[in-house]
């Protein structure tokens, strides 16, 4: 089964917490703070491997994980940076966030590698908080949640030629003929249910990758046949090739095929449109096709440049073939979105919001929330402390202005408190 569509859930280390410890060594009076840092939690990073063909691992495993960081100790030791976790993805991987929908990257290379989920920052050590003010702090911070999101993953498959045309046209012996695929072939529509991918040859070092894109009927656009699951695949493609069942052998007329699918095209996508393509008028082996080509040359020659083949019999492939090659020179390979994202950009925006939700003030906010879970709420001199963060960030007069009272609740994350002004 070909799977290009996946949901994953992916969460970065947490942080290792900070340590609170003191220097307690005999002939050392009054020893100072000397707790160490805790260690940054592992990040998750996909990386293109060029020997995957679909997204079929991540039906079977849908959570992925990173180390978190170890905590600090005693003697100022530092805890241990968590492992990342590397998770391969076939080479044209689209991913996006799910709940914005937003473009994190776009694997296109074998080694590429992107990191979409962030571990969390180490805790520091009590010994970080010593000053002129406070020589003896005995607070410590606790490790930073890593970074948590939900992906979809898309594939698109990277081919230099796609091979398009209503089914049964004769796309599958085609690709069979001229490279190493070996795709299903029947005698009947829809033969093919998976893009099929195969390297063309030509000797001496000469080669370009082909992909034979089924389910293209009218109104694939829309979801008709199989075109809803297989068009995204022709947006990869260079250079369209448009094979014709030039014999009629399904009772439709090659010339209004040809014209359907383009439309096809254009209306999934304007871009392909204008994509450069060839006319492969196919089954020329059978004594119907003669007229039929006639027409086809009529129609479309001057716009289009025509190779009438039989792909069962190998007449005119090796032609075909030359010439696709020398269009690949000369027609640029254009990146495949104007900005590629080398990590997650994380915008952002407001510093918290709140609402009410059951009777309760609600705050929300990455930075805000980060500073809750970073902090140990049962130390009294932690949460002095992020009581002042609070303060400096403007949330009581926030708190205030959204009509708290004394006693309200306020929750930020899992973190319950009385409002007192």
């Amino acid at each position: 089964m070909f799977y290009d569509r996946a949901r994953i859930y992916v969460k970065g280390g947490d942080g290792g917490n900070g340590c609170a410890a003191f220097r307690r060594e005999k002939y050392v009076a009054e020893g100072g703070p000397w707790g160490g840092d805790g260690g940054k939690g592992g990040d998750v990073i996909f990386m293109g491997d060029g020997g995957l063909r679909t997204l079929v691992d991540f039906r079977y495993q849908r959570h992925y994980k990173a180390g978190r960081g170890r905590h600090g100790r005693g003697k100022n030791m530092h805890g241990r940076t968590g492992e990342d976790l590397v998770v391969r993805v076939p080479l044209g991987t689209v991913i996006r966030a799910e709940d914005s929908g937003r473009l994190l990257g776009d694997i296109t290379r074998d080694g590429q590698r992107l990191v979409v989920a962030r571990g969390g920052r180490g805790g520091r050590g009590n010994a970080r908080f010593a000053g002129p003010h406070n020589k003896a702090p005995t607070m410590a911070e606790k490790g930073e949640p890593g970074e948590e999101l939900w992906l979809m993953l898309e594939l698109k498959l990277l081919a230099d030629v796609g091979l398009i045309g209503y089914p049964n046209a004769g796309k599958s012996t085609l690709i069979s003929r001229v490279s190493a695929a070996r795709p299903k072939i029947a005698d009947y529509p829809f033969t093919t249910l998976t893009p099929n991918l195969g390297v063309v040859s030509l000797g001496e070092g000469k080669s370009f990758v082909m992909a034979d894109i089924p389910g293209l009927i009218e109104g694939a656009h829309g979801g008709a046949g199989l075109g809803h699951d297989f068009l995204r695949h022709v947006e990869r493609t260079r250079l369209l090739v448009h094979v014709l069942d030039t014999a009629g052998t399904e009772g439709r007329d090659p010339l209004a095929d040809f014209q359907v699918i383009n439309r096809e095209l254009a209306l999934y996508n304007e871009a392909l449109a204008g994509r450069p393509q060839i006319v492969v008028p196919n089954k020329m082996d059978l004594p119907e096709s003669e007229d039929n080509l006639a027409r086809i040359k009529d129609a479309l020659a001057g716009k289009y440049e025509i190779f009438p083949i039989s792909a069962v019999t190998g007449a005119g492939t090796a032609e075909l073939i030359g010439r696709i090659y020398d269009l690949l020179q000369e027609i640029p390979a254009e990146p495949l979105h104007a900005e590629e994202p080398a990590e997650v950009v994380h915008h952002a925006g407001p510093r918290f919001e709140i609402y009410r939700e059951d009777g309760m003030l609600v705050v929300t906010g990455r930075e805000i929330e980060k500073h809750v879970a970073m902090t140990d709420l049962d130390n009294e001199e932690a949460v002095e402390r992020l009581q002042r963060i609070m303060h400096l960030m403007g949330l009581e007069q926030a708190l205030r202005d959204q009509g708290a009272r004394n006693g309200d609740l306020v929750r930020i994350r899992d973190f319950t408190f009385e409002f007192v002004d």
